[in-house]
C-alpha cells in the first residue's frame, strides 16, 4: 500500500474495494491506527472504495516534531487525496478523525460529498485535562494512562468480555509513539472549531455514544445543532463506538451514505 509524502511527513495509506466505486475515507481516533476500522472493512467495501490512513505521529506514519495543528492535519488529508488522484470523498472520522472532518467540511467543501462526525468534539474550554495528560505521558509513557484510557473508550461490559479483544486494543494504543501522541494532543488542546460548524454544507451525520465520557453526548448534540441540516444518531456505546458495536456502527454509516 502507498506511503505518501505530505508537508513534513510520510503518511501510511491503505486502499481497498472496487476501483470505480465512490470513495469512503476513514480517520482514526487519537492513539489508534487504521486497524481500528478492521471490522468495518468488509461491509464498507461492498459499496465503496475504502481509504484508511495513519495520521502523522501514529501507526506506520512518520512522527515529525510537534506540536501539530488541525490545519496541518487537514492539509495532510488533502495531500493524500491529491496523490491518489481522488477529487471527492465521503468522510467518516471518529474522535480526532471527526475533528479533522470538521476542518475539511469548512475549509475544503469541494472535496467532501457526505460527512460523518463520530464521537467527537469541536472545542475544549478547559485545557487542564490535556496539559495533565501530556505531563503524564512525558513522565511515564502511554503505559501510565492506558487503563484510564480504556475506561474512557469502552463500557465496563465490553472491557470485561472478550479479553482477547481488549488485549489487542491495549497493544494498539501502547504501540503509539509518545511524541506523536503528545503532538496530536496539542492540536486537540488548541482546537476551536465552533466558528467552522455553520460553514459546513455537506450532508452531515453526527454519531454519539450514549455512555461516552471522552466526547459526551451534549457536545455531539451541539455539533449537530450548529451544522445546517445535520442529523444525529445515538448508539448505546462509549467512546470507540465502531469497535464496541461494529455491526450497528457499520449499518448506521451505510444507511446514511446510501440513503
Amino acid at each position: 500500500m502507498p506511503d505518501i509524502k505530505t508537508e513534513g511527513a510520510t503518511i501510511h495509506v491503505e486502499v481497498e474495494g472496487p476501483d470505480q466505486a465512490p470513495v469512503l475515507r476513514l480517520s482514526n481516533s487519537l492513539g489508534t491506527n487504521l486497524h481500528m476500522w478492521d471490522q468495518q472493512v468488509e461491509p464498507f467495501t461492498r459499496h465503496f472504495r475504502l481509504v484508511r490512513y495513519d495520521r502523522r505521529g501514529h501507526g506506520k506514519s512518520d512522527v515529525p516534531k510537534g506540536p501539530y495543528s488541525m490545519d496541518h492535519l487537514g492539509r495532510d488529508v488533502l495531500a493524500i487525496l491529491d496523490a491518489l488522484g481522488i477529487a471527492r470523498v465521503n468522510w467518516c472520522g471518529l474522535s480526532m478523525g471527526g475533528m479533522v472532518g470538521q476542518w475539511l467540511g469548512a475549509h475544503a467543501p469541494n472535496r467532501i460529498d457526505r460527512l460523518i462526525l463520530s464521537n467527537t468534539a469541536c472545542y475544549y474550554p478547559d485545557k487542564t485535562l490535556w496539559v495533565e495528560r501530556i505531563k503524564t505521558v512525558r513522565e511515564k509513557g502511554l503505559a501510565g494512562i492506558v487503563e484510564a484510557n480504556m475506561e474512557r473508550w469502552f463500557s465496563k461490559a465490553f472491557r470485561e468480555n472478550p479479553p482477547a479483544a481488549m488485549a489487542a486494543i491495549r497493544e494498539m494504543f501502547l504501540a503509539t509513539k509518545p511524541d506523536g501522541y503528545i503532538a496530536c494532543i496539542e492540536a486537540i488542546r488548541d482546537m476551536d472549531h465552533r466558528p467552522l460548524l455553520p460553514q459546513i454544507k455537506a450532508p452531515t451525520l453526527v454519531i454519539a455514544g450514549r455512555y461516552d465520557p471522552a466526547t459526551p453526548l451534549a457536545g455531539n448534540e451541539f455539533i449537530r445543532e450548529q451544522i445546517p441540516g445535520a442529523r444525529l444518531a445515538i448508539l448505546d456505546a462509549a467512546h470507540i463506538a465502531n469497535m464496541e458495536l461494529p455491526k450497528l456502527y457499520a449499518d448506521t454509516v451505510l444507511e446514511f451514505l446510501l440513503g
